[in-house]
């Protein structure tokens, strides 16, 4: 990912994330997801959306953006060190793999979503020397 990209495009990450529920956002766009998740001490936060509709282009011609913000349950802070990566499965079985880049405590990929229907999301990552693993869909129209 370009310097440009990484400067231009990610200062847009900020904590607007208030649903606490795996479905759709009410003022997201269609193609936007937000889920969360809480594994092993650590909650997940995920958000999936086109990078259209947040207005930023992929140097490689990417089409959607992953982000993923970590929390520790018992103190409810953020986590800023951890790493990880993202797998996604188109519905034809093709998989993308990308490691997620930190951005100060918010991690993000882009994906290309070029395909109609339901793509498998998996996020493996490590917060304290252990490894975590979250699965869940997005649905592309």
């Amino acid at each position: 990912m370009d310097a440009a990209l990484a400067t231009d495009g990610h200062q847009g990450h900020t904590d607007n994330s208030t649903s606490h529920s795996t479905n759709v956002n009410a003022n997201a766009t269609p193609d936007t997801l937000t889920h969360q998740e809480v594994v092993e001490g650590v909650r997940a936060e995920f958000q999936v959306m086109s990078l259209a509709a947040m207005n930023m282009k992929d140097p490689e011609g990417k089409s959607h953006h992953i982000m993923a913000k970590f929390f520790d349950v018992s103190s409810q802070k953020q986590i800023n060190n951890a790493i990880g990566k993202i797998k996604v499965i188109s519905p034809t079985g093709n998989e993308q793999v990308e490691s997620l880049q930190n951005y100060s405590g918010i991690l993000a990929a882009n994906f290309n979503f070029d395909e109609k229907g339901r793509y498998g999301v998996i996020c493996l990552f490590k917060v304290a020397e252990k490894k975590r693993l979250v699965k869940f869909w997005y649905q592309h129209e």
